[in-house]
């Protein structure tokens, strides 16, 4: 029964993430939009609900909710529309377990590396994941309200751009090299000795020193109107203050 279960889940994802992908490409004579739909336990703030096709979130910027739509954001994809729902459905699967729950993904080895990076989000390292697997993000970037978790994006770092894109229609961002403490912390430097042994800001000691990285974001767990791979993501401003 329980593999039964797994393999109906499965195919229920596999499904809803094709669905986005042909849905988006039929609508494009050369470009189309492609992203899995947002999870279906996304946390809303206090006092607001989670709606089928959109999240209420309280926005200082305008006067009461802003109702986001929880549509396919728009991703360059030119091909391979079915390989990538297959990786995305299976990327959703492989990180279920950490979209509402912080802990889960602590307990599996990921540790603080950034605090909240405006429209972006709190970023987690898993050091012992290497190279690309799409079941095997290396960074899990969350948003956070107030006590709540939100899983946004899966994120993957190279020292040199791909020869070949690990998914249909990748493209990049990039971070500098940097300093990084273990609060989160982390200060831009060229070189490992230029690193202070406590961040200057906070006091926290040293953890670890990165060169200049390729990025590579997939907004799996939250809507980007910006784009599937795009770094950054204007649905998170309301995170940004936490």
């Amino acid at each position: 029964m329980r593999r039964i279960m797994i393999v109906a889940l499965s195919a229920a994802l596999l499904t809803t993430t094709a669905w986005v992908v042909h849905g988006a490409a039929a609508g494009s004579t050369g470009k189309a939009g492609a992203v899995a739909p947002a999870a279906a336990g996304t946390i809303a703030p206090p006092g607001e609900r989670a709606l089928e096709r959109g999240l209420r979130i309280a926005d200082p910027a305008r006067p009461g909710n802003t109702r986001l739509p929880l549509d396919p954001a728009p991703a360059t994809v030119t091909g391979g529309g079915d390989v990538l729902a297959t990786q995305l459905a299976r990327a959703r699967l492989a990180t279920g377990r950490y979209a509402t729950n912080l802990r889960a993904a602590k307990a599996a080895g990921y540790q603080i590396i950034t605090r909240m990076i405006p429209d972006m989000g709190w970023h987690f390292l898993n050091p012992e994941i290497q190279g690309f697997d799409v079941t095997k993000p290396a960074i899990l970037v969350y948003e956070r309200r107030g006590r709540s978790w939100q899983l946004g994006a899966l994120e993957w770092v190279f020292t040199q751009t791909p020869t070949s894109p690990p998914l249909p229609g990748a493209t990049y961002g990039s971070f500098p090299a940097a300093c990084h403490y273990k609060d989160g912390t982390f200060v831009f430097a060229r070189v490992p000795e230029l690193c202070a042994k406590r961040s200057p800001s906070t006091g926290s000691p040293f953890n670890f020193w990165h060169p200049d990285l390729v990025t590579l974001h997939v907004w799996l767990w939250y809507p980007n109107p910006a784009g599937l791979y795009n770094g950054t993501n204007p649905y998170i401003k309301p995170f940004n203050r936490g």
